[in-house]
């Protein structure tokens, strides 16, 4: 929910830059958000299947944690697409903060490269899981770029031109 009122709070700080990147943006996280709420189905069946309802005792309990383990994992499968969603707003996000005027390019140009970062690593975690650590260790530099824009509105914020100075 807190990534959504972002999303908003993103779109009404840029918007003015492009309305359809800006809308665009908003639709990544959307989209990141229903992944997330769905994957959450994978904890709550685990949880169901570790805590034995009634309704599974046909299941010895051996089965019952085999279960469980499985939707555990599903559940870190579903963080890895997620994770490209995760990138994938941050293209749209990058080039609005790279065309606004009033934020630092520099950082607009790390987020569009936080968003391949993401996404290759999302790629390499569902294909080549053995590589997917190796991998993520050697993104960190690039995946600062988030941290970069939200250290760099905390403490020096957006500093929008107001419509008189725009249209003088």
């Amino acid at each position: 929910m807190i990534f959504i009122c972002l999303a908003i709070a993103l779109y009404r700080l840029l918007s003015g830059v492009n309305k359809t990147w800006a809308g665009l943006m908003v639709a990544f996280v959307l989209v990141s958000a229903a992944v997330g709420f769905v994957n959450t189905l994978n904890d709550i069946a685990a949880l169901t299947l570790f805590r034995g309802a009634d309704f599974l005792t046909v299941f010895d309990k051996p089965q019952r944690d085999a279960l469980g383990m499985l939707f555990i994992r599903l559940h870190s499968q579903g963080i890895f697409i997620d994770e490209m969603f995760w990138g994938l707003w941050l293209f749209p996000f990058g080039l609005l903060v790279f065309r606004s005027g009033f934020l630092p390019r520099l950082i607009g140009g790390w987020l569009m490269i936080n968003c391949f970062g993401y996404v290759a690593l999302s790629f390499i975690a569902l294909l080549f899981p053995p590589y997917y650590e190796t991998a993520f260790g050697l993104a960190q530099p690039v995946l600062f770029g988030e941290l970069a824009i939200m250290l760099w509105l905390l403490i020096k914020g957006a500093k929008v031109p107001s419509l008189r100075a725009a249209t003088a």
